[in-house]
């Protein structure tokens, strides 16, 4: 069977695809980023006879993900790939011009020459939940904001910034409660749930986090791989015997997870009593406040991660050992 490799260069409004055939030609094809869109993409490949279709994006923002989804469905093979990967095969390839096109035609080739592995499509419950928290972030974040503008408000705007604050205080609340609803009629996430809530410094929202992201465990190997999805993954720099650089946190990985885990790692270093014995262990071996703290983020994805995959509640002995 004849191999197909499909690049598809996402954006907001609309998807440039270039299907690779197997004599190593392309085909271009530019659709929009809907559902309406994603039939036509259908219809075209069957009318290039491609059979056997690997398809291969960039995890752009949220715009990937309904194709993603839609492709999955349908039985394709679908892979997600980190741009950064992206960005450093163009290099290699010393690619000087970026367009769509030339980046869905690079995208199709790296899919071909790399075999990435193929992406899971999620269940409607994680992709509901994962939108929920999102929302709730966002609204949260713009609260911080107009908090911000009414201490500095002049009195003809202060009004105004004060009923949106109003505004956004309801539908935050009943964000929240959306998000525990959703949680407690699925039992496999209310389940789930329970058992990240026996992590002393993991809370309500926190939980609802990592079930958005982690709730199926089979996407990960181990909890490396868990952690290296949200960026926490540690970052060596040496080279020869003269340049030994500080070890940091990759951050190639989804930022809003490392956002998210800031708040409990502090709570969990400075409240809990398996944190405490962790920030002391680390301070004692001579190690910064901050690699501490994200030492701890990483730990937190860790221990979630092993909770989740053995469905067996946090074990205070182990940690406290």
């Amino acid at each position: 069977m004849s191999h197909f490799y499909l690049g598809i260069d996402v954006a907001k409004a609309k998807l440039d695809c270039a299907l690779r055939l197997p004599n190593g030609k392309f085909r271009a094809k530019v659709v929009p980023n809907s559902l309406e869109g994603f039939t036509v993409l259908s219809t075209w490949l069957a009318a290039q006879k491609a059979d056997s279709v690997h398809v291969c994006m960039e995890a752009t923002g949220i715009y990937w993900e309904d194709v993603a989804q839609h492709l999955a469905t349908a039985g394709l093979t679908v892979s997600v790939i980190n741009p950064a990967q992206i960005k450093a095969y163009s290099a290699s390839r010393l690619t000087r011009s970026k367009t769509d096109t030339v980046d869905a035609k690079l995208i199709a080739d790296f899919c071909a020459e790399r075999q990435p592995l193929a992406w899971q499509a999620r269940s409607e419950a994680e992709v509901a939940l994962r939108a929920l928290v999102l929302r709730l972030d966002a609204l949260q974040t713009m609260r911080t904001q107009e908090s911000n503008r009414l201490l500095v408000a002049r009195e003809a705007v202060r009004k105004d910034i004060q009923q949106h604050l109003d505004w956004l205080d309801t539908a935050i609340n009943q964000l929240i409660e959306a998000i525990n609803d959703h949680i407690d009629h699925h039992p496999d996430l209310k389940q789930q749930r329970e058992l990240l809530d026996s992590i002393p410094g993991i809370g309500e929202r926190t939980s609802a986090i990592i079930l958005a992201f982690y709730a199926d465990t089979s996407r990960f190997a181990n909890s490396r791989q868990a952690a290296a999805f949200a960026g926490l993954d540690p970052r060596q720099y040496e080279s020869g015997s003269s340049i030994k650089g500080k070890p940091r946190l990759s951050k190639v990985g989804h930022a809003f997870l490392r956002k998210a885990l800031y708040m409990p790692a502090m709570v969990t270093l400075y409240k809990t009593a398996w944190g405490k014995q962790f920030r002391s262990r680390l301070a004692g071996a001579g190690k910064p406040n901050k690699l501490i703290i994200g030492a701890m983020m990483r730990k937190l994805i860790h221990v979630a991660f092993g909770v989740l995959k053995s469905a067996k509640p946090f074990d205070s002995a182990i940690h406290l050992a």
